[in-house]
């Protein structure tokens, strides 16, 4: 019998409609990636949650039986994802002397440390936007003004990356998450990526500042090594992708929730949640990463009921995850902020789970807490300024968000 393949639409568009479908047929599902190259994504709460902390499950491209074998076509979009130098495609020892290397910078303390600049900013920012909707009667784009440069503009300060460096660097990283690009499109965009990121490095290693570029440039492990050539730029790629868009997204994402659901948002302001639960219960209802490529079985591999043979490149699928009914109850696709303070709540996986769960996960959330509270204790009103529907939605099935969101301030 022939496998159906669900041909993930390079276009990206909202996931939920297709996840609810396939979930309905299984936990797993086989997909058809750009160029034909076939996969399989985990779907299901408890499938993905065994998955992704499988001893026989293997995060190096090395594993890849189809790109091993020259089936990958040049050019292809989710190359980044699979070949990166870094810890996102490194296992056992070397992952964890990787993350040793980042994870000081990313420690709760260290994030609770950031929460006066993080204010800060978020207030810098929030005149923007009142600058923006004055000029632009009464509506601006609330992705351009505080969603994308909040994170941006901490995990840049971070990193040490000056801010005429920072727009560039965001145009580039929103390419390598776009997955219907050209290949000559996407060669150049990784090629000028990769310079754009060289060349701010040895900037850093000649002159170097109280920053984390600088930190991994001089730091080594116990055992005396540093991060090679390759490795320094691959972890810099990582944190200013994983730093930035996906928090850009769970921001704007929330504030698409909130707008859409005026009785949860009221429910904040009454007491009966608060803008954690807000971040949680929208990590879980709309992920800010729909399709996480990859993972590899390192031998055929039984999952939710599902054979994965070995090599295949597999993708995590957090949106579906999510709205699982199996996990989340019945309800599932109910955007509810007190859902976490139920007794049978299940924590979502949208972070990632075990060896590999997201570094950067505590500054996420407090980046986007304060951010939403900011914002809608300022501008109490704020709503869409058009239909849900008519949001323009990233071209990519990796990221979910969308590339504009116009609010209205005031109603």
């Amino acid at each position: 019998m022939t496998t159906a393949f669900h041909r993930l639409d390079p276009a990206g568009g909202c996931p939920h409609a297709a996840n609810a479908r396939l979930l309905a047929e299984g936990p797993l599902a086989p997909i058809e990636l750009p160029g034909g190259v076939e996969g399989m994504a985990v779907l299901g709460h408890e499938a993905l949650k065994e998955f992704l902390t499988h001893p026989e499950v293997a995060k190096s491209a090395a594993h890849f039986t189809a790109l091993r074998d020259g089936r990958v076509p040049d050019g292809w979009p989710l190359a980044t994802f699979a070949t990166v130098p870094g810890m996102t495609t490194a296992d056992g020892a070397d992952h964890r002397r990787l993350r040793t290397l980042v994870s000081r910078a990313f420690t709760t303390p260290r994030v609770e440390e950031l929460r006066p600049r993080i204010r800060e900013l978020t207030d810098t920012l929030l005149d923007d936007l009142e600058r923006a909707a004055e000029d632009g009667g009464g509506v601006a784009d609330l992705r351009r003004h505080v969603a994308l440069p909040l994170p941006m503009g901490v995990i840049g300060e971070l990193l040490g990356v000056e801010p005429e460096r920072r727009d560039r660097l965001h145009h580039l990283t929103d390419q390598i998450v776009a997955t219907d690009l050209s290949p000559e499109q996407v060669i150049d965009a990784n090629r000028e990526l990769a310079a754009v990121l060289a060349e701010f490095a040895a900037a850093k290693a000649e002159a170097p500042g109280p920053d984390l570029t600088s930190a991994l440039i001089a730091a080594r492990d116990e055992d005396g090594d540093r991060l090679s050539h390759a490795e320094l730029i691959g972890t810099l790629l990582l944190m200013v992708v994983a730093g930035h868009e996906t928090t850009l997204n769970l921001i704007a994402n929330a504030v698409r929730a909130l707008c859409g659901h005026r009785d949860q948002l009221a429910r904040v302001r009454a007491g009966d949640a608060d803008w954690g639960d807000v971040v949680e219960e929208t990590l879980r209802w709309d992920a800010p990463v729909s399709y996480f490529p990859f993972r590899y079985p390192v031998r055929d591999l039984a999952v939710g009921g599902t054979v994965i043979p070995a090599g295949t490149p597999v993708l995590a699928g957090y949106t579906a995850a999510g709205r699982d009914p199996a996990a989340h109850g019945l309800d599932a696709d109910r955007f509810d902020v007190t859902r976490r303070s139920r007794p049978d709540a299940v924590r979502h996986l949208s972070l990632g789970h075990g060896a590999h769960y997201c570094l950067g996960a505590p500054l996420a959330r407090v980046e986007a807490t304060i951010a939403l509270e900011r914002l809608f204790t300022r501008f109490p009103d704020l709503d869409l300024a058009v239909p849900e529907a008519e949001l323009p939605r990233q071209p990519s099935f990796v990221s979910n968000g969308v590339r504009e969101l116009p609010v209205r301030l005031r109603g």
